[in-house]
C-alpha cells in the first residue's frame, strides 16, 4: 500500500481555527492522507471554543498561553517547544493559516527541519510592515519560507507573483473562511442569543443593532480610547434608536480602556468574547459593523453588512473595493460622521448593503487537499 502523506496542521487562536477547521475535517477526509492537528494555545479559551464547535480534537496540545506575555517570549516558546514536535511527527507537510504568531514560528520551526510548509490565506498585504502590527510582518516571513502559497484572491496572488514567488507555488483556492461560514451560518441562533436580542430591543423594530469588534496591537493605548470616545458618542446621539454591543477582548490592555470608557454607558452592552456561533449570528443580526479585525471583514461583505474598518489600512481591498467596507481609522469625529451617514441616510446604506463575495465559493479546503496530494516541483527545483 503506498504511503499516506503526512500533514501536521498548526494553529494557536481562534481566527486560525475558524478558518482551519474546514481544512482539517477534509483532509481527515481524504484517505490518501494521514491528518495530525498541534494547537500552540496562543489564545487559550477562544480557541478552545472554535475545537469544539467543529469537533476537532487536537493530538498535540503545547498550551503556551501566559498572561501578559510578550511576542518576544511567545515566539522563542513556540519556537523550543515545536522542534521536538517535529522531529517526532516528521510531517511531509506543515500547514499554517494567515498571520499570527504561530504562523510565523510554525514556519520558521519546518524550515529549520527541512519540512515543507504549505500557508493558507496568503499572498494578503497592507505594504506597511506596521500595519496590522506585528501581522504584516508575520505574513511576510511565511511566505518567504513557504513552499506552497494558497491565495484566497487573485489581487493575493499577484501580491506573490511581484515579490518573485514562482507561479507554480501558488494555488488560487479562496478562503477558507467561507467554508467555514458554510457550515456555521445554518446552524441556529442559540436561545441566550435570542434572548439577549429581546433585551437589547432589537426583535420589535425599534432598534438598530451595531456590532463592534477592536482588539489590534496597532490600536493599543490611544487609538483605543478614541474608538471608545465615538461609541460613548454614537450611544448619545441615537439614544433608544440603536444597541452597540462589543464584545470584548481578552487582553488586559483592550479590557482596561473599553471598561474604563464604557461600563454602564446607556445603550452600550460589553460582553466577555463569544463563540464564533453567537458572533456569526450577531454579524447577521447587525445593521452596521465596525472592526479592527481582518476575519470580520472577510464575513461582513460576505453578509453584505456594511462595515467601518477601525484601521489606515487593510489588507483586504476587495471588500472595500466591493463597496461593502469602508476605511476609518480611530479618529472619533470620522468614525461618528461615518456611522452617522449610514444610520440616517438609506440611500448610502443601500450603497454600502450587498451581499458580495470576491473571497470564495466555499471550495478552498478541497483545493488545498488536492494541491497538496499533487505537488511535485519542477526538474532542478528543491526545499
Amino acid at each position: 500500500m503506498d504511503k499516506k502523506l503526512r500533514v501536521l496542521s498548526i494553529f494557536g487562536t481562534r481566527p486560525e481555527a475558524v478558518k482551519m477547521a474546514p481544512v482539517v475535517q477534509a483532509l481527515t477526509q481524504e484517505p490518501a492522507i494521514e491528518s495530525r492537528v498541534c494547537v500552540t494555545a496562543q489564545h487559550r479559551e477562544m480557541l478552545d471554543q472554535v475545537l469544539d464547535l467543529f469537533s476537532i480534537k487536537p493530538d498535540i496540545d503545547l498550551n503556551l498561553m501566559k498572561p501578559k506575555q510578550s511576542l518576544t517570549r511567545l515566539t522563542s516558546q513556540i519556537l523550543d517547544h515545536l522542534e521536538p514536535v517535529l522531529r517526532k511527527e516528521k510531517p511531509d507537510w506543515v500547514l499554517v493559516q494567515g498571520d499570527t504568531t504561530t504562523v510565523m514560528a510554525a514556519t520558521l520551526a519546518s524550515f529549520y527541519q527541512g519540512i515543507h510548509v504549505g500557508h493558507v490565506e496568503a499572498g494578503l498585504r497592507t505594504g506597511d510592515k506596521h500595519q496590522p502590527f506585528p501581522e504584516e510582518i508575520n505574513r511576510r516571513m511565511a511566505g518567504v519560507m513557504a513552499d506552497l502559497h494558497f491565495a484566497p484572491t487573485d489581487r493575493a496572488r499577484r501580491n506573490l507573483l511581484a515579490e518573485g514567488v514562482e507561479e507554480w507555488r501558488i494555488k488560487l483556492t479562496g478562503n477558507t473562511v467561507i467554508d467555514a461560514l458554510n457550515q456555521i451560518s445554518g446552524m441556529p441562533a442559540p436561545e441566550e442569543l435570542t434572548q439577549a436580542f429581546k433585551t437589547w430591543g432589537l426583535t420589535s423594530g425599534g432598534r438598530r443593532l451595531v456590532l463592534v469588534t477592536a482588539h489590534r496591537r496597532e490600536n493599543h493605548g490611544a487609538p483605543m480610547e478614541q474608538i471608545c470616545m465615538a461609541l460613548q458618542e454614537l450611544a448619545e446621539k441615537y439614544a433608544g434608536k440603536i444597541s452597540i454591543v462589543y464584545p470584548v477582548h481578552l487582553n488586559p490592555q483592550i479590557q482596561e480602556p473599553v471598561h474604563r470608557l464604557l461600563d454602564g454607558v446607556p445603550g452600550i452592552t460589553l460582553l466577555p468574547p463569544l463563540e464564533y456561533l453567537n458572533l456569526v449570528h450577531l454579524e447577521r443580526q447587525a445593521f452596521i459593523v465596525l472592526t479592527d479585525s481582518g476575519g470580520i471583514q472577510e464575513e461582513a461583505t460576505a453578509f453584505g453588512k456594511p462595515t467601518l474598518v477601525l484601521r489606515e489600512k487593510t489588507e483586504r481591498p476587495e471588500g472595500v473595493a466591493a463597496g461593502v467596507l469602508r476605511l476609518v481609522g480611530t479618529d472619533p469625529r470620522r468614525i461618528v460622521a461615518e456611522a452617522a451617514r449610514l444610520l440616517d441616510d438609506p440611500v448610502a446604506y443601500n450603497e454600502m448593503a450587498h451581499t458580495s463575495n470576491p473571497f470564495g465559493d466555499g471550495h478552498a479546503s478541497e483545493r488545498i487537499v488536492k494541491a497538496l496530494l499533487e505537488y511535485q516541483e519542477p526538474v532542478g527545483e528543491s526545499l
